[in-house]
């Protein structure tokens, strides 16, 4: 049986025990749901898929998964042993990797042609990662981080190995840590990259008379993207699973956050995903930042011009420590374009040598990244199917919605009501502005959720499934009932068990048994010792076919 609003974890499913009251509560939101929207479709605008849209042409879609997750030790804070030997080279393994800090793993799985074939491979990372994990460590679920000292001392930068581009790596992770603090970098969270088929796009532009297919990719991906920051709210309050933090997260910063009853931590009791908010990945550096999604060459110039100028603060702090020891790659706004966070990315898969902005110059969008996504703290891989079936029901709803440019005035006030939603989503009666005013959230979203049906039926009618219906109708119920979102089980369940951080380890203890009662196909199991083995020669070559010193690197480079 399928979850349902509720997730199949011991904590969360006391009171949803047998059958009948799960399908009785499963009757009376949809009963509540059909009544809205007799209500009002009379009001609402009724989105149609194209004239030339057929469900056959969802096939050619592919969708891949990056997964970030701290790895943590039985006594709660964070780990500060070596990536696992186990594992290979976090340098040059295709699939897992770490970001930030040693600690912070990534899991990447190749770009699948099917959800569940996705969801597969992620699993199978997994497995391999808690297979490999020593000193009793567990991997904490959640998106803002486990225990970690007052201070940044027990953080360790990602160690890529002696190579050039290997230290280059680091010295970006030390210039982000002096830049804005090691805590915020400790934020994990999951990307999903989703690419439409050629056979989509064909159709589309033979329909419309556009000459150039690589073009008209391209606008229509920065269209799907610029509605995707305009919906970033829904997401928020939809999938939004970081409500509160831990202590030591907050220590010696300032926040309004509330202490959560009588344990370490703190909270906003109406909140969404403070991982998106000012205590998450924000910056100041980057709020003026004026880069745009109308056309290609334009985001690529507003991105190149952020890592081109210099920044006073940045400047202050200097590239090298007082023994001359390099501790950021420049004093500019950006020093990578990796380095600017938005909610959505156009991608490119990029050669060796290349940047993610010459990638894109010289070939176009391939795919979007949707970036927005807290980890789901009671999935063992940190999405659900129906989580992963709803973005993609959302993405193209964003790609065959009207999609206006997208100018500095209309961004600022998306920012605001991404605020609101972060801070307030589940808060009754609460307003975000929108091109027609205020609009109360709760009504919005099922505005827009409503529309979606008929892309969910489509997707259900290619695949000969229930399941993007069965996922939206979930989503729906979370617009009825904020109860029902991620969110506010999260605080329900911290409530219940005595804080935020022993729920995490309860999750975290159960995750890890799930995963380790998992087999791996022997063909899988070769393939991955494989590649570990060939990610520690290709490391070590590597560093042996240097001809540089780093310092010289670095000068070129910078």
């Amino acid at each position: 049986m399928p979850s349902f609003w509720w997730h199949d974890c011991k904590l969360c499913t006391n009171n949803f025990a047998n059958k009948d009251a799960w399908t009785y509560n499963i009757l009376i939101v949809l009963l509540i749901w059909h009544l809205i929207i007799n209500q009002v479709s009379a009001m609402t605008s009724t989105f149609t898929l194209p004239f030339w849209f057929k469900p056959s042409l969802v096939a050619g879609m592919q969708r891949g998964i990056e997964k970030e997750g701290l790895r943590m030790q039985p006594d709660g804070y964070s780990a500060k042993t070596f990536h696992p030997a186990k594992l290979g080279s976090k340098l040059t393994h295709p699939y897992i990797t770490t970001d930030y800090s040693e600690n912070l793993l990534e899991l990447i799985t190749k770009p699948m042609p099917s959800i569940k074939q996705a969801l597969d491979m992620l699993r199978d990372l997994h497995v391999l990662v808690h297979r490999s994990l020593e000193n009793d460590e567990l991997m904490w679920p959640l998106s803002m981080p486990c225990m970690t000292s007052d201070t940044d001392s027990d953080i360790p930068l990602a160690d890529y190995g002696s190579s050039n581009i290997g230290k280059l790596k680091t010295l970006y992770r030390s210039g982000l840590g002096v830049r804005y603090g090691r805590k915020m970098q400790t934020i994990a969270g999951l990307h999903y990259n989703l690419s439409v088929g050629d056979d989509l796009f064909g159709v589309w532009q033979h329909a419309e008379g556009a000459k150039d297919l690589t073009a008209f990719k391209n606008d229509k991906y920065l269209a799907l993207i610029r509605n995707f920051k305009r919906l970033t709210p829904l997401v928020l309050y939809l999938l939004g699973a970081s409500p509160a933090v831990c202590g030591t997260f907050v220590s010696g910063r300032q926040h309004n956050l509330i202490p959560l009853g009588t344990t370490c931590s703190y909270h906003q009791p109406n909140g969404t995903s403070l991982r998106m908010g000012k205590l998450g990945y924000t910056n100041s550096a980057q709020e003026d930042l004026d880069i745009r999604y109308n056309h290609l060459d334009e985001y690529i110039k507003g991105l190149q011009a952020a890592i081109g100028t210099p920044y006073a603060d940045f400047e202050a702090i200097g590239v090298d420590d007082a023994h001359g020891v390099p501790i950021q790659i420049n004093n500019h706004i950006l020093q990578i374009e990796n380095e600017y966070y938005s909610p959505i990315r156009p991608k490119q898969t990029a050669t060796a040598s290349e940047t993610p902005t010459q990638a894109l110059q010289a070939r176009g969008i391939a795919y979007v990244e949707f970036r927005a996504i807290d980890l789901d703290p009671y999935s063992d891989i940190g999405i659900t199917s129906v989580t992963a079936c709803f973005l993609e029901i959302l993405a193209l709803y964003c790609l065959f919605t009207d999609s206006p440019y997208l100018m500095p005035e209309e961004e600022k006030r998306l920012n605001q009501n991404i605020d609101i939603v972060v801070n307030h989503g589940r808060q009754a009666g609460i307003a975000i502005d929108t091109d027609f005013g205020k609009e109360n959230l709760h009504d919005w979203i099922i505005h827009h959720l409503t529309q979606m049906q008929t892309i969910a039926d489509a997707f259900d009618a290619h695949h000969g499934s229930n399941q993007y219906r069965t996922a939206l109708t979930m989503m729906q119920g979370k617009a009825i009932n904020p109860d029902f979102t991620l969110s506010a089980q999260i605080i329900a369940d911290s409530h219940r068990v005595g804080g935020t951080w022993a729920l995490g380890k309860l999750l975290a203890q159960k995750h890890q048994t799930e995963l380790l009662s998992h087999t791996l196909s022997r063909v899988d199991e070769a393939e991955f010792d494989e590649l570990a083995r060939t990610s520690l020669i290709e490391q070590a070559q590597l560093e042996a076919t240097d001809t540089i010193g780093f310092y010289d690197y670095l000068k070129a480079y910078r």
